[in-house]
């Protein structure tokens, strides 16, 4: 999208289920789970660029000896620096001992990162600062092995402040108050519960060295993760491992935030991106699963796997903008929504441009929309076959064969018009020069829009609209089009996100500040203070009572309407082109992609109350002038 916003996070876990020997003799190297992580989480690269990190445990390392390793980074390239702080530890051990590089277990048991089960993590920071401290995976440490927790994971919890007061009445006292420590102390304090359990069970039966081993054999992440999730609010896809050797992967009840995996008799993995797993481990789509909503797949350190239900199921809201941009497009799936949208879409087009498919140039910006542009290429395609249908058929026996040639040959105009300059960068601090740098983020095409062509461009989404009114807009009109029309392949964004989009600040989106426009066009800005004082009443209502009053904002108009205020906005006086913008419909969208209908940001309707609460409080947080968070 031309406005960047920060994307998801990823996470990564691979559990090895035979013997490090196996991985030797097959592959070449006792190195095969780091690879396979590099590659997982280098192929998530675009899920976060903010921090990156890494955690290996080992199951057979002796008393005394380092069974888990972690490293952390918050560097330019996160992921290049951990793995070049893996390998670099490695060849270093190797080096000093030469006469160990056949030696697997030697290895195993003296070289760092080693394991038997891995847990990687790529992160865009939505709250609580870039600082190394929180980049995950969080560490809960202990030197009973099995109260040792790692966790690392793809959410945020829209009640991080209750779980923070469960967690003080429970006796603790958290270091810190983000979600994911809460998360992780609430986890680790029914894990203390259950060890101590289980060891009352055996008390006086056995010795407190030897129940080390059966509490560990018998510990019940099943019934944990019920009994420490059971007041979660959010999106998540959050990954576990406990210090002996079990390991788990939990899914929201929703299925909002993705979670995929795949088990053959050598290792378990689980991503957040299906394709990744299928190129990594070059296994078919068929065979990589979709962790279902509410449950866990849970890995025992015997190797056995199961997938259970940890929480009721909630409808499912899987995020519709995971298939419009924030994953991979080889998905198959998503490649096919993605150009469904760009089809769907295709006769508000039409209707913009009087049906002129000669006089039109169609194009996109920036490189993510490239697939929708396909989608809305073709559907230009079928209606230029219709068109020269019509004539031939119209021409019948008269037609010459030149004039059917002429006909045959048209096609529509497509071109790569605007290309990012991303060695550019905005680095004057005065206000005025940088509007001028930005202005030029984008390179463009000459030579082939004529003058009073129409120009078609598709983005992804539009958000805040700066850098379309900024840069993309005037350097389009450089090219004397007739009229430029900004095609959204996503429906109008107009409410904040809170389940991991760095999409928190209602005021920031152009949709929602051109309904107050209209509102104040149309003498009704009283509905403003209106849902204020709704929103302020609702602080204090149980969750049934929790209503979604931001939607009265936009109730007084169509979505044309705003489309239309929207395109007022974004045009300057400095701009010679007839400006017009067309978003995609909420019903197109669920009919390109039916099976994934999380659209709470275009159409308020939350799958949470955590969610509810949020858009109001930021509501609030407008209105007040509170320049924050609502979470």
């Amino acid at each position: 999208m031309s406005d960047a916003i920060k994307h998801e996070c990823g996470i990564a876990m691979v559990r090895l289920l035979k013997p490090l020997e196996f991985y030797k003799e097959k592959y070449g190297s006792a190195f095969y789970g780091i690879n396979k992580m590099y590659l997982l989480m280098e192929k998530q690269h675009n899920r976060g660029q903010d921090g990156a990190g890494f955690a290996s445990l080992k199951f057979n390392a002796s008393p005394g000896a380092r069974y888990i390793s972690r490293v952390r980074s918050n560097q330019s390239q996160p992921i290049q620096d951990i793995f070049g702080q893996i390998n670099d530890r490695l060849n270093q051990g190797l080096v000093e001992n030469p006469d160990k590089v056949d030696d697997v277990a030697w290895q195993e048991e003296n070289l760092p990162y080693i394991g038997n089960l891995f847990l990687g993590h790529v992160r865009y920071g939505t709250s609580g600062g870039n600082s190394i401290e929180n980049v995950h995976p969080f560490l809960r440490q202990s030197n009973w092995r099995h109260k040792n927790l790692i966790v690392a994971g793809n959410f945020n919890m829209t009640n991080s402040s209750q779980l923070l007061e469960e967690l003080i009445e429970l006796g603790q006292h958290p270091k810190e108050n983000t979600d994911t420590v809460t998360v992780m102390e609430k986890i680790g304090h029914f894990l203390d519960n259950e060890v101590e359990s289980l060891y009352q069970d055996m008390k006086g039966g056995v010795s407190k060295k030897d129940a080390s081993p059966l509490i560990a054999e018998r510990i019940d992440i099943q019934r944990i993760l019920k009994r420490a999730t059971k007041s979660f609010d959010g999106g998540y896809a959050m990954a576990g491992l406990l210090g002996h050797g079990d390991a788990f992967v939990m899914r929201d009840p929703a299925g909002i935030r993705p979670a995929f995996y795949y088990q053959d008799d050598e290792v378990l993995v689980v991503a957040s991106e299906r394709p990744v797993i299928q190129t990594v481990f070059n296994v078919p789509l068929e065979s990589v699963k979709e962790l279902d909503r509410g449950h866990a797949i849970i890995a025992k350190k015997s190797g056995k796997i199961t997938v259970a239900p940890i929480l009721d199921q909630l409808p499912k809201k899987s995020c519709s903008f995971e298939r419009i941009y924030f994953s991979r497009g080889s998905d198959a799936d998503i490649y096919t929504e993605r150009k469904n949208l760009g089809k769907i879409v295709f006769p508000e087009i039409l209707k913009k441009i009087d049906n002129n498919i000669s006089d039109t140039v169609f194009s996109y910006i920036p490189n993510t929309a490239e697939t929708s542009f396909y989608g809305m290429r073709e559907a230009a395609e079928d209606f230029l076959n219709q068109q020269k249908l019509s004539k031939i058929l119209k021409g019948k026996r008269e037609i010459s064969k030149e004039k059917l040639n002429e006909i045959l040959s048209e096609r529509p105009r497509v071109e790569k018009i605007a290309v990012k300059d991303v060695k550019l960068r905005t680095f004057i601090a005065d206000d005025n020069s940088r509007d001028d740098l930005v202005e030029h983020v984008y390179d463009i095409t000459y030579g082939v829009v004529k003058k009073n062509d129409n120009l078609v461009i598709i983005d992804d989404s539009i958000v805040r609209g700066t850098t379309l009114k900024k840069s993309i807009i005037k350097i389009l009109d450089r090219l004397s089009p007739k009229k430029i029309v900004i095609v959204s392949s996503a429906p109008q964004i107009r409410y904040p996100d809170c389940y991991g989009i760095d999409m928190a600040k209602i005021g920031d989106f152009i949709a929602f500040r051109a309904a107050l426009e209209l509102l104040k066009d149309t003498d009704q800005y009283h509905i403003v203070t209106d849902v204020y004082k709704k929103c302020m009443k609702q602080r204090v209502k149980e969750d049934a009572g929790i209503e979604n009053f931001v939607k009265e904002i936009y109730a007084p108009f169509t979505a044309v309407q705003i489309s239309d205020k929207i395109a007022e906005m974004l045009k300057t006086s400095a701009v010679k082109a007839d400006v017009e913008v067309i978003f995609q419909t909420l019903e197109g969208l669920h009919e390109a992609c039916p099976d994934h209908t999380g659209d709470w940001y275009f159409s308020g309707d939350y799958p949470t109350n955590g969610g509810k609460r949020v858009v109001n409080e930021a509501f609030i947080n407008f209105y007040e002038g509170k320049n924050k968070r609502a979470y």
